[in-house]
């Protein structure tokens, strides 16, 4: 038998380094990546005392869980979270912590705000953080984890909009990571528990966090089809993507159980409960659960389309036209290495670029080649009278139109008044009404047309009279019809003008 270790050296060689294995580093490297993410938002009262002002009043990290919790709430599916919808939703609680400061103040804080967890000011929007791990030989590694909290996507419309990113999500929930549907199934129950329990309180934050993880979980598919609409073999449609596909549907079906025998019970605690706060708790409930069953339809909607929007990027990024040869750059190439040189060097470059860069032109003269073509080809022989032509089937279409030319001229004999006498409409209509029932109709139509008349194209075709309708303000008195009592008369064009007009144009 080996001897056995003395006790004195085992907790020796224990602490004799760092904890080795990759289970451990791993659990060290997520917590650090935990508090990564959350930087950004005690950076905010870092960097309150450098803007304009007394700022100190202000909690920016409440604000900035805020904004993140606005802006997760507020993003769809395919579209974001408007930016200024955000500062303006935002502003009631920026005037509650200061509430005698100006407006002016509370939207630049805002704005402030929502920029800083954008990180406008850096090149790619993004935060990074460095932290360290043990290599497999022992060695201390440091790495870099990019990260983003808020970043800005473009919109199918063109706009840009807010979309949080998981990091984001997860700092709302507080974990980093987490598998979603193992989380949202959690979720659920720890929900129907509280709430079966009458804690509604924190049955709210339950169900606000399980709202997190859904939206989440359709993070997680809208990039992959974006991916796919990118570059289909970007995306692992034959085992990763099915697989998610399959796995959301049962999740959706899962939680469509779950949900509504939830909403049950919440609906049931709000009836019976008497506490108003009770009540009101219940009620918030009550949404917050509706909002989660509609972003679930709004998932199995989109997991539906996901096949065929597979199959038509496929084909159509597998018979699109090879991308052109790469044009130069005439920034980093051409105006870069020109701004330091002198004028006369410069110009020596600037005319051989353009001379060479106008593009190949077509000489005038004719190829040879096709001039032999063209002389050697035998003529076609061609029938002198053309081809046959098909006797055509032609087939009478009905007359499907309102009116008859009869009411037409009955309208237009109504309508021809004398240039010194109009008429008011509710006269003319009454007076077409005892010849023909229908008659006010077009009566009416040729009335309101004529309230806006083309006198410059009646002009230019040689009209000397023209229809106009006026409003005075008079209400109409009708018993078909409702609007203003125009007065109707009829207008005799210049004829000067009209000669003028007619030699300008020939």
């Amino acid at each position: 038998m080996s001897s056995p270790v003395p006790p004195t050296q085992a907790p020796r060689a224990a602490l004799g380094g760092p904890a080795r294995g990759p289970a451990a580093d791993e659990g060290l490297a997520r917590r650090l990546k935990a508090l990564a993410c959350t930087l950004p938002l005690h950076d905010l009262d870092a960097r309150k005392a450098n803007l304009a002002g007394d700022c100190t009043v202000y909690a920016m990290a409440e604000l900035g869980l805020a904004t993140i919790d606005l802006v997760t709430l507020s993003m769809d599916f395919d579209t974001g979270a408007d930016r200024d919808e955000i500062v303006h939703r935002l502003l009631p609680r920026v005037a509650a912590q200061a509430p005698d400061r100006p407006t002016a103040e509370h939207e630049r804080i805002a704005r402030w705000v929502m920029e800083s967890l954008i990180n406008v000011g850096s090149v790619d929007r993004g935060f990074r953080m460095v932290y360290g791990t043990f290599g497999p030989d022992g060695d201390y590694v440091r790495r870099d984890y990019d990260f983003k909290l808020l970043e800005e996507v473009p919109g199918r419309d063109g706009a840009v909009y807010l979309r949080a990113t998981d990091e984001a999500v997860n700092v709302l929930v507080g974990a980093l990571d987490t598998d979603v549907t193992s989380a949202q199934i959690a979720a659920e129950v720890k929900l129907e528990v509280l709430i079966r329990r009458g804690r509604l309180a924190d049955a709210q934050l339950a169900a606000e966090q399980a709202r997190y993880r859904t939206v989440q979980y359709a993070e997680s598919l809208r990039r992959a089809l974006e991916a796919t609409r990118r570059n289909v073999r970007a995306v692992d449609w034959l085992r990763a993507v099915p697989d998610l596909i399959d796995e959301a549907l049962e999740h959706v079906a899962d939680r469509y159980r779950h949900e509504n025998a939830i909403l049950t019970n919440i609906r049931r605690a709000r009836d019976e409960a008497t506490d108003p706060d009770h009540k009101r708790r219940a009620a918030d409930l009550v949404d917050i659960v509706k909002d989660c069953i509609r972003r679930h339809t709004q998932l199995q909607s989109r997991l539906l389309q996901a096949g065929p929007l597979f199959r038509a990027e496929q084909d159509r990024q597998a018979f699109a036209a090879p991308p052109s040869r790469a044009g130069i750059d005439l920034y980093g190439q051409l105006l870069s290495p020109l701004l330091p040189l002198p004028l006369a060097s410069a110009v020596r470059v600037t005319d051989r670029w353009f001379a060479r860069g106008t593009g190949v032109r077509t000489p005038g003269a004719v190829r040879v080649a096709d001039l032999v073509d063209a002389l050697l080809t035998p003529p076609l022989e061609r029938d002198h009278l053309g081809a046959e032509l098909p006797e055509p089937d032609v087939v009478a279409t009905p007359d499907d139109a309102r009116f008859s030319e009869e009411q037409l001229e009955h309208a237009l004999h109504l309508l021809d008044l004398p240039p010194d006498a109009p008429r008011r409409l509710s006269g003319l209509l009454a007076e077409a009404r005892r010849t023909d029932p229908e008659l006010p109709h077009l009566v009416a139509l040729l009335a309101v047309h004529a309230a806006s008349p083309g006198v410059g194209v009646a002009q230019r075709q040689g009209e000397r009279r023209l229809l106009f309708a006026v409003d005075d303000g008079t209400p109409l008195d009708d018993v078909e019809f409702g609007g203003a009592d125009l007065i109707v008369g009829t207008a005799l064009l210049d004829e000067a003008a009209t000669a003028t007009e007619a030699t300008e144009v020939a």
